[in-house]
């Protein structure tokens, strides 16, 4: 402490500031060494003021960073400097680090360089404000990220496969998504009493972890877990699960089953995290994450991200369930409904393909149907049920039962369609569907059709040629506004009428005058028979189409 006759001199006020101020006040001598030190600065050292004198920063607070080089700036120019110094002094603190931010003058009594004075504040609560505030900022990066990247399609393989891909490197060396099968399933059924299986969907791992996937194996095969597993406490609790793996005894306990063991050994995995898959009260399944070798072990902080992205992923994959579902029944109605369209008369070869879009998209209400007529003709159809969901496959399957049944009256395509569009427009919800009805004559070959909002029919020579057939259409079925004019055409025998809905041709980047002229330009296998001419065309044009695709193609015999 300075001299008491000095510090005595000081006017009361200073000397209760300097004593009273919850900034921590410090004098040192050229040497860095303690003049003196306020009650605040002793109580962030940790030691009593009168500890302090004499002695140097290092050896008073030998945990702390003070940046004495900058104090010796300060020393050696006069320049008043801020700098922010961290650590732990000799006060016990539960922070990993403690910050404090100081302001250095130089201290001249006659010209003469006396010391240097410091003002310190503490600012950890700051610091540990703005990394958090950094730390949430970058979760909202990365949870932006992952919606831009996980769940781009509605199949459930290809979100956890999207899922595991974002994990690494983001979050662990290693991950696999494992899925919890259907109960109703074979698979569920065959574990094990007293075991949980799931589904491995995904696995990826870094390129030094390649021989991973080897020893504990790919994709698609079933999982069994014991109980007290770490997959099945997070599927348990709906919380995430971090389990250490510093020995032996806690290795095999993490894994699936005792062979596997080795195989984390030798990979030099020492840290797993598993977060559950749970998305509207519904356990789906779990995201298993693996660091290893100098990565480090996973922290609660892991955890919380952890289990922001497996809630956005699950709700994706519940979504994708639930689709998969609803797809699944549709289309197997609309299978059944299609399977066993109506015989066509003697002297008419008809040949039918309905081929559904990939998993990205809903089934549609595609249709199509052949009546043969009392005189001999053949009533054939195609349609297209606006939308794609299972209530449309219910609602294709109203218009088939109607068009046979509309059939029966003798009337001709336009007041078929007609009559068809009068009696779906009162019925509730009804949705509109465009329909192509054609009455062909096997004896002749002589046409008559008409179209309700629907692609024009095609007419195939024997030389593979494509041409359109005109025609006027009306507006779609159920819409109440009618009008549907007719027109005729020859299909000779050697010809086949092509009959398609819109998936097979219209594509989302171009327009509908373009996509038909392709189908024009197509050239077909001479001589084809009708089965032929399908699969043909399907090759041409819809080798992988957005939409459904239904077809019909009929050709009078020869002779």
């Amino acid at each position: 402490m300075p001299d008491d006759g000095a510090w005595q001199r000081l006017p009361s006020p200073l000397r209760e500031l300097l004593e009273g101020t919850p900034g921590a006040v410090g004098v040192l001598d050229p040497e860095l060494r303690y003049l003196y030190v306020n009650p605040a600065l002793a109580r962030i050292n940790g030691a009593p003021a009168d500890a302090h004198i004499g002695r140097t920063i290092t050896e008073m607070v030998p945990g702390i960073d003070a940046r004495v080089d900058v104090l010796r700036a300060v020393l050696d120019d006069g320049v008043p400097r801020e700098t922010t110094s961290s650590g732990h002094t000799r006060a016990r603190s539960p922070l990993a680090r403690r910050y404090f931010h100081g302001a250095y003058h130089r201290l001249e009594v006659d010209g003469k360089v006396v010391g240097l004075a410091g003002i310190l504040l503490e600012v950890t609560a700051s610091r540990q404000q703005q990394h958090e505030l950094e730390q949430a900022r970058e979760r909202l990066a990365m949870l932006d990220r992952a919606s831009a990247r996980i769940g781009t399609t509605l199949d459930m393989d290809t979100t956890c496969a999207e899922l595991a891909a974002f994990l690494v490197p983001v979050l662990g060396d290693a991950a696999t998504v494992e899925i919890l099968p259907p109960d109703d399933t074979s698979a569920a059924r065959g574990a094990a009493p007293g075991l949980l299986r799931l589904r491995r969907a995904s696995v990826v791992v870094a390129p030094h972890l390649a021989a991973l996937v080897r020893d504990i194996g790919p994709a698609g095969e079933y999982v069994d877990y014991r109980p007290g597993s770490p997959t099945r406490r997070a599927l348990e609790s709906g919380r995430p699960v971090i389990e250490n793996l510093p020995g032996a005894d806690r290795v095999r306990r993490a894994v699936s089953h005792p062979g596997r063991a080795a195989a984390y050994r030798s990979a030099g995995v020492h840290s797993e995290l598993v977060a559950p898959l749970v998305a509207r009260g519904r356990r789906l399944g779990t995201a298993t994450l693996l660091r290893a070798g100098a990565s480090p072990p996973f922290t609660e902080d892991d955890a919380v991200v952890a289990a922001d992205l497996a809630l956005r992923a699950a709700v994706t994959l519940d979504n994708a369930r639930r689709f998969t579902r609803e797809h699944s029944i549709a289309l197997d109605l609309q299978r059944a409904l299609l399977s066993e369209p109506g015989a066509p008369p003697p002297g008419l070869d008809v040949a039918f393909r309905y081929r559904p879009a990939g998993t990205s998209a809903l089934v549609g209400g595609d249709w199509y149907e052949t009546v043969a007529l009392p005189d001999g003709t053949a009533l054939l159809a195609i349609g297209d049920v606006m939308g794609h969901s299972l209530e449309a496959a219910v609602d294709m399957s109203r218009y088939q039962a109607m068009l046979r049944m509309v059939a029966t009256e003798g009337l001709s395509p336009g007041p078929i369609l007609d009559r068809m569009d009068r009696l779906m427009s009162p019925l509730d919800p009804g949705r509109p569907a465009t329909c192509l009805a054609v009455v062909v004559d096997p004896a002749t070959g002589a046409c008559v059709y008409a179209s309700a909002g629907h692609l024009p029919p095609a007419l195939v020579a024997p030389d593979g040629t494509v041409t359109l057939l005109p025609v006027d259409p009306g507006p779609p079925l159920a819409t109440g506004f009618g009008g549907f004019p007719e027109a005729t055409a020859l299909c000779p025998p050697g010809h086949h009428l092509l009959l398609y809905t819109d998936g097979l041709v219209e594509r989302r980047d171009e327009s509908i005058d373009a996509s038909l002229a392709r189908l024009t330009r197509l050239r077909l296998p001479p001589g084809a028979n009708a089965e032929q001419l399908l699969d043909a065309v399907l090759a041409g044009l819809a080798p992988a189409a957005d939409d459904d695709v239904a077809m019909l193609a009929a050709s009078p015999r020869a002779g």
